[in-house]
């Protein structure tokens, strides 16, 4: 009896790269994750989790801690630039708004959760292990009909039967094999920001979810107890790649500077935190995610944007769908690969396109665009139709 294992060399620590690795462990591989930063990074803005990817976390034995870690405000608060409250939605509201089978989880939990399990899978350092190689990138990938070698930026090289791009949005990986990122990459003509703060600045409450949009921006607190919140930037730009070059400390200053509310504290509370999430909102449109033993994965991949909300599940479902297509077709990588595709894309097209559909709702220029996003929250939190939602909620569980 043959006692090979494959092995996979996952690039990228994060929601795509970490569900990969574990997908692919529990099929019997052998897993290298290597991640260019020097260690994991926390926080990250809060997301939707729900359809596919709620089903494959369940199948993958990750949902019970995803549950621990869902979030639910005690109420959201939609406020004026002088933080008087424009309208507020009761958490038991938002609660029934989200719905079974479905959960509200910032990214860096999820990732949190999928590192535990992927180490809980390799507590020693035997040939079961999944390696996690931080401070480490991608340089080189050379394939052949047996196999491919990945050559790394501190001069190894890897030998495995199949690398994983899951590198993100500026992937190196898709670089190296199909080319440049500005052939593939379509701009949306937004920024999105995100930290931890340091403190809970005054006017928001512990528990409590605020967010203030004028002028075609948008500053949300994510408030998670008296010890944790989250601080999210969201606006629009012509020049999103320029944007980028100037990097948060000068762009979110520029854009904000003049907002009002809490903006002058959490602009302040920038200038002394250790790590922003600052980037553009873009989507990849790739024509096809693999190529011989290489397969790209999540964002690297297809990147649905934050305006679907639907990226970080689609990243656990996309794993999981590619770990049952290796273990159904074993000693048939491109079947496999094809397979996998077939299935993955139309849902990351679906949500590509519902992306670019709604972006105008996302930080919305004037005030109409304001009132029409906000309707069905003004709705929600008008006092019967909240309770009707309850009511449902009560009735669901």
């Amino acid at each position: 009896m043959s006692t090979y294992r494959p092995r996979a060399v996952v690039i990228g620590a994060g929601i795509a790269g970490l569900s990969t690795a574990l997908r692919l462990h529990q099929a019997g591989w052998d897993v290298l994750v290597v991640e260019r930063t020097p260690s994991r990074r926390p926080g990250g803005y809060a997301v939707t989790f729900a359809g596919v990817g709620y089903d494959a976390a369940e199948r993958m034995g990750i949902l019970p801690e995803l549950v621990k870690r869902h979030i639910t405000p005690d109420r959201m608060d939609y406020v004026r630039p002088d933080g008087r409250t424009r309208f507020s939605v009761p958490g038991r509201t938002v609660r029934a708004l989200v719905g079974e089978r479905s959960l509200n989880l910032l990214r860096g939990d999820i990732e949190d959760v999928l590192y535990r399990a992927v180490t809980a899978q390799a507590p020693g350092q035997g040939p079961d292990a999944v390696e996690i190689r931080f401070g480490t990138s991608i340089a080189g990938v050379e394939q052949d009909p047996d196999g491919v070698d990945v050559t790394l930026d501190d001069g190894t090289v890897e030998r495995a039967d199949l690398l994983v791009g899951a590198d993100g949005l500026h992937s190196a990986t898709r670089r190296l094999v199909l080319g440049p990122e500005d052939d593939l990459r379509l701009d949306l003509n937004h920024m999105a920001g995100v930290f931890t703060l340091d403190t809970l600045p005054d006017g928001v409450e512990p528990g409590v979810t605020a967010s203030l949009t004028d002028t075609g921006r948008t500053l949300a607190v994510v408030s998670l107890g008296a010890d944790r919140a989250v601080a999210f930037f969201g606006y629009r730009t012509e020049r999103p790649m320029d944007e980028l070059a100037d990097g948060p400390q000068v762009a979110l200053p520029r854009a904000y500077g003049d907002m009002g509310w809490v903006a002058p504290d959490v602009l302040d509370q920038l200038t002394r935190a250790e790590s922003v999430y600052f980037d553009t909102i873009s989507q990849m449109v790739v024509d096809r995610w693999s190529q011989g033993r290489v397969v790209l994965l999540g964002d690297a991949a297809w990147c649905v944007t934050l305006f679907a909300g639907y990226g970080s599940a689609l990243a656990v479902a996309g794993a999981d769908a590619l770990g049952a297509a290796l273990e159904r077709h074993p000693d048939d990588l491109p079947t496999a690969l094809r397979e996998w595709e077939a299935e993955i894309r139309p849902e990351a097209e679906r949500k590509q396109q519902l992306g670019r559909q709604i972006k105008g709702l996302y930080a919305p220029a004037g005030p109409f665009g304001v009132w029409l996003r906000d309707l069905p929250l003004r709705l929600a939190s008008w006092r019967p139709v909240s309770a009707l939602l309850q009511r449902r909620l009560q009735l669901s569980s």
